[in-house]
């Protein structure tokens, strides 16, 4: 049987990620809950080898949805290992500027999209994203 594939879902709100998780539940993932960037950043580290996705809002208490990329990818002067596979990451956010999202997408992410995210938007983000990391 084939293992599910796992999304790292950090938002700090529970109304958000619970509907996030709603829109998901078709695609049959598995959905792992943070509900801050330090969280996040926490998770990512111990299960990187056995997540196929982040999905980030950029503003949460601890470490922002970019902090938390950056960190993965030892942007800060190598005090962080750098991993040697970080999955595809999906930054969102209601304060989408384009200053933002440039920075998102120069750090590696996938995509940065703006809330409310439609939900045909989100999910075919997510199959993409997912079908990217194999």
């Amino acid at each position: 049987m084939l293992q599910p594939r796992r999304v790292l879902l950090a938002d700090d709100d529970l109304n958000v990620r619970s509907g996030v998780e709603e829109l998901l539940s078709p695609l049959g993932l598995e959905i792992v809950h943070a509900d801050s960037g330090s969280k996040a950043f926490e998770i990512a580290r111990e299960r990187l080898h056995d997540l196929h996705l982040l999905l980030l809002d950029l503003h949460m208490p601890g470490m922002t949805g970019l902090d938390v990329l950056t960190s993965l990818r030892g942007e800060f002067g190598g005090r962080i290992p750098r991993p040697s596979r970080i999955p595809p990451c999906i930054l969102y956010s209601a304060e989408a500027s384009e200053e933002l999202r440039s920075r998102a997408l120069a750090l590696g992410a996938w995509a940065f999209l703006r809330k409310p995210v439609a939900p045909h938007a989100l999910r075919g983000e997510v199959l993409r994203a997912l079908e990217s990391a194999g």
